[in-house]
């Protein structure tokens, strides 16, 4: 005798309701950084466009900056916090390597008991957990998403390494994802090139700290690795996104790039041939690179500078460690 399992089914389409954001609480400029590498805020200003990032207080950690961020969004969203049913958290910066971020927070915001987990995809995180809420609710396997992306950056870099240090903030972005009823959320181009790992990344292991062989290892990147690829590779997912999503690059109303380095945003809109009246998140100025928060936080900023642009399309690509890469068009809340 067999039985016949049940299969359920969520909506057709899904979309982002709203965003939530929380920054460091310090705005850290160059002057501040160059001692450590030898270097000027002019220096800084040409190579990455940042004139300031924002860091964390030593008693705020991811968690706290999710938590805030995922406030922001349910209550702009319209969703009761007990409605939220699913919590994805993107961050390499969980300030343990177990609980999650995501259950932690879940709680924190009223909606235990919802399914709670974090990704690690670094700068991408944001992009992949967006793909798979959106997956995860047309399944009907979750109704509401909460989608986070943190970092506390800071406790992670050597504020002597040339390579980084200068680049990267603290902070965390949310957004809140449900069913809609036109299409919200274009299908994904994602990737990974786990050939080009040693490009960026931690330069050290736990264990390796534990047995005395490393100091606390901290983040490093082969810059002109990283540029090089995100400039030339990550046009064609962006490209492609488009494609996927059916639509021209003068269909977009706002692109949101993952927050790397300002001259790389510039290649990339010359590349995409965006049109003069695309909005184009520059978050990177004044709040620096924060990893899987960046898109989000990008998002947050252009929504409270550029509220005429709701409704409208956004093209969002992150790229980084893995090194890994997500793309996709989403209908702006």
């Amino acid at each position: 005798m067999s039985a016949t399992l049940n299969q359920i089914s969520g909506p057709a389409y899904t979309r982002i309701y709203s965003y939530g954001a929380a920054r460091g609480e310090n705005a850290v400029p160059n002057d501040d950084l160059i001692g450590p590498i030898d270097s000027s805020d002019e220096w800084i200003r040409q190579r990455t466009g940042i004139v300031t990032r924002v860091r964390a207080d030593k008693g705020t950690d991811a968690i706290d900056l999710a938590t805030t961020a995922a406030a922001e969004a349910i209550e702009k969203s319209g969703i009761s916090a007990d409605q939220v049913d699913l919590v994805i958290v993107a961050t390499i910066s969980n300030p343990k390597q177990s609980p999650s971020v995501s259950a932690i927070v879940a709680d924190r915001v009223g909606a235990n008991p919802a399914a709670a987990y974090d990704i690690n995809a670094a700068c991408a995180g944001y992009a992949y957990a967006v793909t798979q809420a959106d997956a995860l609710i047309k399944s009907g396997a979750a109704r509401y998403a909460l989608v986070i992306g943190t970092e506390k950056l800071s406790d992670i870099v050597d504020p002597a390494d040339r390579s980084i240090s200068f680049l990267l903030g603290d902070g965390a972005g949310a957004a809140l994802i449900g069913p809609s009823d036109t299409p919200g959320i274009a299908p994904a181009v994602w990737g990974s090139d786990g050939s080009k790992a040693d490009a960026v990344g931690m330069n050290g292991t736990l264990t390796e700290f534990r047995d005395g062989e490393v100091p606390w290892p901290t983040l490093r990147q082969e810059g002109q690795t990283v540029f090089r690829w995100a400039v030339w590779e990550m046009a064609k997912v962006a490209r492609e996104a488009l494609d996927r999503a059916g639509v021209e690059p003068s269909d977009i109303a706002a692109f949101i790039p993952h927050q790397a380095n300002m001259r790389i945003i510039d290649e990339f809109a010359k590349q995409l041939k965006l049109p003069e009246s695309t909005v184009i998140a520059r978050d990177i100025e004044t709040t620096g690179n924060t990893s899987a928060a960046s898109i989000p936080l990008a998002s947050h900023r252009l929504m409270a500078e550029h509220p005429e642009l709701s409704g409208g399309l956004a093209l969002q690509i992150g790229f980084g460690a893995g090194l890994v890469f997500a793309a996709q068009v989403v209908v702006l809340p």
